[in-house]
């Protein structure tokens, strides 16, 4: 006889261009280093640990996608996590003149930038933790 595994239903989150105005918007580096993929996983565990905070995709922003960077201006508050000192989630947001209301640098919370994609998920957890306690709305 075979086990079948049961998969746990996928969750569907809420639309961004529909729902800034109400959500904690997250814009994440994603780059190629640990502390970019640190970065990244703190705002998928953000997301999904808080109804109201929603990851958004800061290369579309980047982009100048219309409907992305106009998220990012009606978000309710807009949260940044930058991997490196470099702060390239920052510096598109300035770019664009689009304030936020929070930013953090993964490697200065403890989290060494070197040049591999594996990391350590108690640091991912540190992390959200902080930041859902200083920045996410209540």
């Amino acid at each position: 006889m075979t086990e079948t595994k049961q998969e746990a239903p996928i969750r569907i989150l809420p639309l961004c261009a529909k729902e800034a105005e109400n959500l904690d918007i997250i814009l994440a580096c994603d780059g190629a280093a640990s502390v970019g993929q640190v970065g990244h996983a703190v705002a998928v565990e953000l997301t999904n640990s808080n109804e109201s905070a929603r990851m958004c995709c800061i290369t579309a922003v980047a982009a100048e996608s219309k409907a992305h960077v106009d998220i990012a201006k009606r978000a309710r508050k807009l949260i940044v996590i930058n991997g490196c000192a470099n702060r390239c989630a920052s510096k598109v947001l300035e770019r664009l003149d689009i304030p936020y209301q929070y930013e953090t640098v993964i490697a200065k919370e403890g989290v060494e930038k070197v040049p591999t994609l594996d990391f350590d998920e108690k640091d991912v957890h540190r992390i959200a933790q902080k930041i859902a306690e200083e920045a996410l709305s209540k």
